[in-house]
């Protein structure tokens, strides 16, 4: 989670749009409300998209000012859409959604009427009557009088305008948008149809992770006029005319068929009739043009926008549908349906309806007989979000790890923070393995295993001048921590990480017979204990000379506050982080006495940061101790209680693709996967009276799993009993094998 705090300056008073529910759809899309996690960081959107789809079309706003006008004292964030916002500039084409740091959201399309401007400053238009579904969002932009609606395949997307009668204008702007690059290339291959790219990247601010996107766009009515623009720069040391056509931009109608550069666009021009509705289909590529027009034309050749948002409704009402809950509040049923559409949003799919695909890191088309996935954001999602694909779509899952093992062949390395081919480097650790780990250990063994265990051993045991992912890895290797280097350097976090990656990899190589090699590796991971400061009972860093950093205050960090040695947090954040060795951590707080005081005090003092993942499983800790359990069961409905709800601040922060969603899928089921890389769950309270897992039969040998709870009241919080395959469970945490084999897993609450 890359936390970016930038400001809005309100100096007007906004009419907001209203809070838009889930619009009703069949079954299980009536429960999904896309305005969840819009606000607050939350970084989701409304727009339209398939699950684990290439293409989504979200609306673009920004902070307006009453006339009108775009707010040039706006900032924008690390999304194309923030609740708050009012001032609508248009459709953006592929998205990241829940990240902390701005990337792609371009190639935006924007409806007019009246006189042509061309200028996204002047251009924009506040809305209301919002909607919003899986595979839809709509909205009425009030300033033009025209009706917006958007939907999307897994590689191409459709706007719907309807327009009144006059002058109307769809504007194509490349140079605006989340990514920090503009050129573009922009060529009319008719009447009707454009073609083009776009650069994008520097993710995270990573000057290295630049990528084209390609497109074809098409209407479908001949436009009465249309052409090109480019943004005139300032002149230095004259005169600057500024009055060139239309404002700032230089219009082009004639004798271009093709223009190049930065901050270009195109417009379109019809004469409408009352009511007249104009569709236009974006397909998109990071292959070529040519793939983009192949996309679109095997994903939308003789459809309508109503067909192509019927087979994406049927798309997600199929892959929600994998879990039926029964029991709990619409409020419950809606916070955990629409997790699990956020959930199934990243990874997604990269390559085309061809199977080509841009290699990792290099100028290379490869092709992919299955699917190759993009977008890794695997700080965050080997905590819950890979676990739980590995349950219940198994199939995606393998493809994933397929995907990453393919990037180790084709770049020597597996993926930390990856982007369309691109490693942006962002966070740290080796979080590969424990994903990797987690995929085998549980039973999904169709990809190469040796080649997962090369690469990872490769990671885990080179020098750090050579190594891209553990950079630090000569520190860590020779005195079982990082130092702290730099004010700023993250050490503490990081060795943290490699602690966790190491015990996973640990359980790899035990499982596939390399028993030295899992005794290092094991070992390795227990070096956690050379941070632990007795003076403040937290981790603390260690300087180069072997002392511990002074002065040190171990709440330093919080709200995302620059730290030494940690990255995003506090020590409290991080001190509990050791989920491979949690009574080995209780031993060297004092006892499990004092580890449970301590770790109360967590939340009791407000020292819990639901919105950052190192602390997310602080409240399964618990259940490691006999008669403790109760204060997970307690802590965990609280937390579930106060952070996600039915509203656009739903979510306590970054949604992190995932990761927070994923958070309360499992913890609302009744069990959570609380150490990365180890085949386990820890067992809690359900929200729901029943959950029905749908499970593949081939993989699991059983076609569903199925949570029961028996509860006295609505208040009923403590499990009484648990049972697990209809015998008695006495345990609190149980392996996956044990989980699936049982069949049936029942809680009876007091």
């Amino acid at each position: 989670m890359k936390r970016i705090l930038l400001t809005y300056t309100l100096s007007v008073l906004f009419l907001l749009p209203a809070f838009a529910g889930g619009k009703e759809g069949t079954s299980l899309l009536k429960y999904v409300n896309p305005f969840i996690g819009t606000t607050n960081f939350g970084t989701t959107n409304p727009g339209a998209i398939c699950p684990n789809g290439m293409m989504s079309v979200v609306p673009f706003n920004v902070m307006g000012s009453e006339d009108n006008k775009y707010d040039k004292d706006a900032r924008w964030w690390s999304t194309p859409y923030e609740y708050h916002n009012c001032f609508f500039t248009g459709y953006s084409h592929v998205n990241l959604s829940g990240v902390g740091c701005p990337e792609l959201g371009s190639l935006l399309l924007m409806p007019t009427t009246g006189d042509l401007s061309v200028d996204y400053k002047e251009y924009g238009s506040r809305y209301k009557d919002e909607q919003a579904s899986p595979g839809y969002y709509s909205n009425f932009l009030t300033r033009y009088n025209v009706k917006t609606e958007v939907t999307a395949t897994s590689r191409t997307g459709v706007s719907r305008f309807t327009f009144p009668a006059g002058q109307s204008h769809v504007l194509l702007n490349l140079g605006e948008g989340l990514t920090n690059e503009t050129g573009a290339f922009l060529r009319q291959v008719s009447d009707t149809e454009f073609e083009g790219m776009k650069v994008l990247g520097t993710f995270c601010y990573n000057p290295q992770a630049v990528f084209p996107i390609y497109f074809v766009m098409r209407v479908n009515k001949q436009p009465s006029a249309s052409g090109y623009w480019k943004k005139q720069r300032p002149m230095t040391g004259v005169e600057a005319e500024w009055d060139l056509d239309n404002g700032r931009y230089k219009l082009y109608t004639r004798y271009h068929k093709e223009i190049a550069g930065d901050d270009i666009g195109a417009f379109l021009t019809f004469d409408t009739e009352e009511g007249e509705q104009i569709e236009v289909q974006m397909g998109v590529s990071f292959v070529s043009m040519e793939n983009a027009r192949l996309n679109l034309d095997k994903e939308q050749g003789g459809k309508n926008f109503n067909q192509v948002l019927a087979e994406a409704r049927t798309r997600w009402e199929d892959d929600l549908s994998r879990i039926l809950v029964e029991g709990g509040t619409e409020e419950q049923k809606t916070v955990f349906y629409t997790a699990l559409y956020h959930t199934l949003i990243h990874p997604n799919i990269l390559q085309d309806v061809n199977g080509q695909y841009p290699a990792m890191e290099s100028n290379e088309i490869l092709t992919t007989q299955g699917e190759r996935y993009t977008v890794f954001s695997l700080w965050d999602t080997y905590r819950n979000v890979h676990q739980l694909l590995t349950l219940v779509y198994p199939e995606r899952q393998l493809q994933m790890v397929r995907s990453m093992l393919d990037m180790y062949r084709e770049h020597g390395w597996l993926p930390k923070w990856e982007l369309y081919g691109r490693e942006t480097l962002t966070m740290e650790g080796d979080p590969s393995i424990p994903v990797i780990v987690d995929t085998w250990l549980k039973g999904l063994r169709d990809f190469d295993i040796d080649l997962a265990y090369e690469a990872m051993y490769k990671s885990a045991t080179l020098p750090g001048a050579k190594n891209l992912l553990r950079p630090d890895n000569d520190d860590y290797l020779s005195l079982g921590y990082v130092p702290l280097c730099e004010q700023y350097d993250n050490s503490v976090s990081h060795a943290l990480e490699y602690y966790i990656a190491d015990y996973s990899l640990s359980l790899l190589a035990d499982a596939l017979g390399k028993k030295e090699d899992a005794r290092l590796f094991y070992n390795r991971s227990l070096g956690y204990k050379h941070y632990y400061s007795k003076e403040f009972g937290t981790f603390r860093p260690i300087l180069p000379d072997g002392q511990f950093y002074s002065p040190f205050n171990p709440r330093q960090g919080e709200n995302f506050e620059p730290n030494p040695g940690f990255h995003e947090g506090c020590a409290w954040n991080y001190t509990f982080y050791v989920p491979h060795d949690v009574k080995g951590l209780a031993r060297l707080m004092g006892g499990q006495k004092l580890f449970i005081e301590k770790l109360q005090r967590v939340f009791d003092d407000g020292l819990y940061d639901p919105a950052n993942e190192p602390d997310i499983a602080y409240a399964h800790l618990f259940s490691y101790f006999k008669g403790e359990e109760w204060r997970t069961q307690k802590e965990i409905q609280r937390l579930l209680q106060k952070y996600f709800k039915n509203a656009p601040d739903g979510i306590p922060g970054n949604d992190d693709t995932g990761t927070m969603s994923t958070w309360a899928i499992f913890n609302m089921m009744g069990f959570y996967p609380d150490c990365p890389g180890a085949p386990y769950y820890t067992l809690s309270t359900p929200v729901f009276d029943r959950v029905v897992i749908r499970l593949d039969a081939k993989t699991w040998g059983r076609d569903r799993l199925v949570i029961e709870t028996e509860r006295p009241s609505s208040e009923s919080l403590y499990i009484r009993q648990m049972e697990l395959g209809g015998k008695k469970l006495s345990r609190y945490r149980i392996s996956h094998e044990e989980l699936v084999k049982g069949g049936t897993l029942k809680f009876i609450l007091r």
